[in-house]
């Protein structure tokens, strides 16, 4: 035999020597696919985060400047171009025409964030006076935020001045610093300790040599001497306002250096020292963590009469730990402030009730050993508290309550909660040193329940998940599970779903509110959940089994809660956000770089539209090639041949009627010979459709009807792939390609059809699973009913699907792990046990019956499957 064998293979080398090649060409062909999806995967996630954070800073809540826009634009720009290129790297040739459109969007782009479309141009020192929310890019968000509480609210601020960005920029620019500095951080590994040590040092020694421009230095001190004409001598606080700081959940806390008690004299020395904090090694490495450039951070100055405090502290306007709690909350201590900034004091702890009037919670009075002070001079100094003060409150009740009546004034005036510094002068009266939005955590510990009312308190469905897009509503649930849910979504509803899928979208401009029981707030529904100013509240678990259609329920996406019922204190206590930049320059540049961006116009897949010259913005461009990325990346089956001889039998006590070929990673170690056993197998989607088709045994075909046979018979006649002994499709095996996240099945079960390709990963945004089956020996009309039969039980469970004639299609995308593996046991299933069904389709006894025991057979293998149960080498 061998002979003869080895005879073949001379006669015909091509023959023999292709399947090796065929095989290794196939693995290099997957890998290099899959490595080109996960990089757009990848990219895509990126740009959907930077369009919530596009969309969040839109509301106008925290002022911000051109750094701001210009950096997420270009983030924008630089995600997008790489989807485009990993998309036609991925199928070469396709779509190479969303360049063109790539090319037309950016270069609209370009005109609102052009840098010389907005110059930061103005006088190198302004009175605060003058300061006003449209001067962020002047004087930083900090000190804008303090110009604006002025004109807002009855609040003392120390009188005093901004040293501008264009005194920054002038005084970087006459010393040509930016060259050198750029030279200097271009020569430094970056990585290495010791010489970011080295750097910062010499940066900031570069930095105070430099003379001041003559100009600057005038400005400087003429506006110091207005300060002292109003006393007999004059010492200020000097506190950084930088450009930057205004990056999305960048707080910048504690970087900068700031100088207190700082005299005439001194101020100009002061200054340079506050411009060469920028390059401090923690404010370094800090933007080097957060991947902040060093170019978008222009360093302002404010300059603000020193107060002499006799207690300080800083208030939160909520509670930090917990979204859901109005307390006001303050720290407290004996002199300056700073000591509760840095920390090196113990606190007095305050916590006030809202109300009217405001009343104290909790006070926790802490033994406080020393103190800050103003040296007679200038400076400050730590002073040792001895004898009774250092058991005492450092401030009154009363003037704890004034301290959070100032706290909820400002929160007010914001409509967003603040984080307050504050001290109190020698004559009692209450200083706000500065202000800025407080980030608070939303993962309450608390107990689910809030009393709105004090006689009838709301019920409360559900709490937790994110929000996905502010705001409170209330309607009646309506579930959405399929399209043709859709179709009867009624004006004014909230709508209930399992995952926040982008097919939604049409539905926003009726839907009161959105939730979902999976999500975050990066995805394509969220974005235009935003967009349309429509409350939604996503990843609020077991939602769609707490809930019915036609039910009343109260939204509150803020406050991360699902109440029963219609509770108007809820509905009348939350406001839209103020917008403070609106109307600005910066504002309007990037809401013009938004329109360009952020809005989706593609919405359905399998509209004629969804096409590469129907992209408007980038949101249109990433959903485009999404798609078509996935469709793709699910081709590699289709496009590929299967090589029989360099697969492996599958071996379960004896030889399967199963092939398998490794692609990559799919075996646990090296398999030699004809065989590999399941226990060698790591592929997590082939695991779980190999439990799905094992999990029962097959019971054999359904018992036909006259009917029935006669519709097989006539059907084996017409088509001659039926008929046995004829050279047909339908003799070829069964075969999986797998890797340890990726698979594809193709089988054939007698006339029956089936292919499952899956990607099941960590990451959720990877994840997918296309199934399609077709064929039967039935007759079309009892085909075509079985696919019905299947799709029904699909979308059950989450799929969506298409039936065109006897061919099912359906898919599954962006889900976790055990969700994903779940879904796969029951294809597994379906597709051994809906084998010859098509032949009862018309006997409605019998197809009740396969209905009842599918579907509960499914509810049983999911129970016995606990979440993650895949063996996995």
């Amino acid at each position: 035999m061998e002979r003869i064998i080895t005879l073949l293979k001379r006669l015909f080398p091509g023959k023999w020597g292709r399947e090796s090649y065929d095989a290794e060409t196939l693995r290099i062909a997957f890998r290099d696919r899959y490595h080109h999806f996960k990089l757009l995967l990848n990219a895509n996630n990126k740009a959907l985060a930077i369009m919530a954070e596009i969309g969040e800073a839109l509301k106008g809540i925290t002022p911000f400047g051109m750094s701001f826009v210009r950096s997420r634009c270009t983030a924008a720009s630089t995600s997008v171009f790489q989807i485009v290129r990993n998309l036609t790297a991925l199928a070469p040739g396709k779509y190479e025409a969303l360049f063109d459109r790539f090319k037309e969007i950016q270069k609209a782009l370009n005109v609102p964030i052009r840098h010389d479309h907005l110059v930061t141009q103005g006088p190198p020192v302004i009175p605060m006076d003058e300061v006003n929310k449209s001067m962020a890019d002047l004087v930083g968000s900090k000190l804008a935020n303090l110009g604006e509480i002025r004109k807002g609210i009855s609040v003392k601020v120390p009188r005093g001045f901004a040293i501008t960005s264009s005194a920054y920029e002038a005084f970087m620019k006459e010393n040509d610093l930016q060259t050198e500095i750029d030279r200097r951080i271009q020569s430094t590994d970056m990585g290495s300790m010791d010489q970011l040590y080295t750097l910062s040092a010499s940066i900031q020694q570069k930095i105070i040599n430099s003379p001041l421009p003559e100009q600057v230095e005038r400005s400087i001190r003429e506006h110091y001497l207005r300060l002292s004409d109003h006393g007999t001598r004059t010492t200020v606080a000097m506190r950084s306002s930088a450009l930057g700081e205004d990056l999305p959940g960048a707080s910048f806390a504690g970087q900068y250096r700031s100088e207190l008690n700082v005299s005439g004299d001194s101020i100009l020395d002061a200054y340079k020292g506050i411009l060469a904090s920028k390059y401090g090694l923690p404010a370094m490495a800090y933007r080097l963590n957060r991947g902040i450039p060093d170019e978008q951070i222009a360093m302002c100055v404010g300059c603000m009469e020193m107060v002499d405090a006799l207690s300080g502290g800083v208030a939160y306007s909520r509670n930090p730990l917990n979204i859901l709690d109005d307390a006001v909350v303050i720290n407290a201590v004996w002199g300056l402030p700073k000591s509760v900034v840095d920390g090196s004091t113990a606190c007095d702890l305050f916590v006030i009730e809202r109300g009217d009037p405001l009343r104290i919670l909790r006070k926790e009075v802490a033994r406080k050993d020393q103190k800050f002070v103003c040296y007679p001079e200038e400076g400050v100094c730590r002073m040792d508290l001895t004898g009774d003060q250092s058991h005492l409150q450092s401030i009154t009740d009363e003037q704890a309550l004034g301290v959070a009546r100032l706290a909820v004034e400002i929160e007010q005036f914001y409509r967003t909660p603040q984080d307050v510094e504050w001290a109190l002068e020698k004559d009692g009266s209450i200083v706000l040193l500065q202000c800025r939005p407080l980030q608070q955590r939303t993962d309450s510990e608390e107990s689910a329940g809030r009393n709105v009312n004090a006689e009838k308190p709301a019920k409360v469905i559900l709490k937790g998940g994110v929000t996905a897009s502010s705001g409170v509503a209330a309607g009646p649930v309506f579930i959405v599970r399929k399209d043709v849910d859709a179709l009867k979504f009624p004006s004014g509803a909230i709508l209930v779903a399992a995952q926040p899928l982008p097919r939604w979208a049409p539905l926003l401009n009726r839907a009161a509110a959105v939730v979902t029981s999976q999500g975050g707030i990066a995805g394509h529904l969220a974005n235009v959940c935003r967009e349309f100013r429509t409350p939604a509240l996503f990843g609020l678990k077991e939602v769609m089994d707490c809930v019915e259609t036609g039910e009343m329920v109260t939204v509150d996406a803020d406050g991360l809660t699902l109440y029963e019922g219609r509770i108007e204190e809820i509905l009348a206590s939350r406001e839209e956000p103020m917008n403070l930049m609106q109307g600005s320059p910066v504002y309007e540049a990037l809401k013009k770089a938004a329109d360009l961006i952020v809005p989706l116009n593609l919405l359905d897949p399998d509209a004629p539209a969804f096409r590469p010259e129907r992209c408007r913005t980038f949101h249109d461009i990433t959903r485009y090639c999404h798609e078509k990325a996935v469709h793709e990346m699910f081709r590699f089956g289709k496009d590929h041949r299967f090589p029989e001889r360099s697969s492996k039998q599958l071996l379960c006590e004896v030889p399967m009627k199963w092939w398998i070929l490794n692609l990559d990673d799919g075996f646990h170690e090296e398999v030699e010979g004809r065989y590999v056993r399941l226990e060698n197998i790591v592929s997590i989607p082939m695991l779980a459709i190999w439990e799905g088709i094992t999990a029962m045994p097959w019971e054999g075909p359904p018992p036909v009807d006259g009917r029935g046979m006669m519709s097989v018979m006539f059907e084996a006649t017409r088509n001659t792939a039926l008929v046995p002994g004829m050279r047909s499709s339908y003799g070829n095996r069964n075969y999986f390609m797998i890797s340890r996240n990726y698979c594809s099945l193709y089988s054939r079960l007698g006339f029956h059809f089936s292919q499952i390709e899956a990607l099941v990963s960590e990451r959720a945004t990877e994840n997918y699973i296309s199934f399609q089956f077709k064929g039967g020996a039935a007759d079309l009309e009892r085909r075509c009913r079985r696919a019905f039969f299947i799709r029904e039980i699909l979308e059950e469970y989450g799929f969506r699907t298409e039936v065109k004639e006897d061919t099912l299609v359906a898919r599954l995308a962006e889900e976790e792990t055990d969700f994903m593996k779940e879904r796969l046991r029951i294809l597994g299933f379906l597709t051994i046990h809906t084998r010859q069904l098509d032949m009862i389709m018309a006997n409605q006894a019998s197809l009740q019956y396969y209905r009842n025991k599918i579907t509960g057979d499914i509810r049983r293998i999911l129970s016995e499957h606990p979440k993650g149960s895949v063996n996995q080498q």
